[in-house]
């Protein structure tokens, strides 16, 4: 396989120690920009997150750049409203800014066709998820919650 190659691989409850570990780290910067205790993934316990591993209609994926595992994405599907959601999505920083999500997403969005497409959302304050969710096809729906000052989360939708 190519060093440069994306590829997911559908996670079990054997990973779940492995995913919970890249998630604290690449949700850090983060924790330390928006010292958000609540709500971050990088301050969440592993119980809570084995809990989200374990919900019906919870599929995470992990993330493959070659040989290596560089991250993770969860797809919640919701078949009363033929919807997916894409939460958590997250790449390792050192492989960050290489295509690796744009791939990634490609790859989910070919796998499941939701009917009433995709949503997401993340923290309307970082410019550049914003830009790489928009130039994905995902349209802001005008949803926005404020969580304190400095930081507010910012909802997103795709149409199949």
């Amino acid at each position: 396989m190519n060093e440069n190659t994306v590829h997911i691989v559908e996670a079990t409850l054997a990973d779940a120690q492995i995913i919970y570990q890249m998630q604290l780290v690449s949700f850090k910067g983060l924790l330390d920009r928006y010292q958000d205790f609540e709500l971050s993934p990088a301050a969440e316990p592993i119980e809570k997150f084995i809990a989200r591993m374990n919900q019906a209609n919870s599929t995470y994926f992990l993330i493959y750049f070659g040989s290596v595992l560089v991250g993770a994405i969860r797809i919640q599907q919701n078949n009363k409203e033929e919807i997916c959601r894409i939460s958590p999505v997250f790449i390792l920083p050192e492989y960050r800014n290489k295509g690796i999500s744009q791939k990634v997403f490609e790859i989910i969005e070919s796998k499941y066709k939701p009917r009433n497409g995709w949503q997401l959302d993340t923290i309307l304050e970082e410019a550049g998820s914003c830009y790489l969710y928009g130039k994905l096809g995902y349209k802001k729906t005008g949803k926005i919650d404020f969580i304190k000052d400095g930081m507010h989360i910012v909802r997103y939708q795709k149409n199949a």
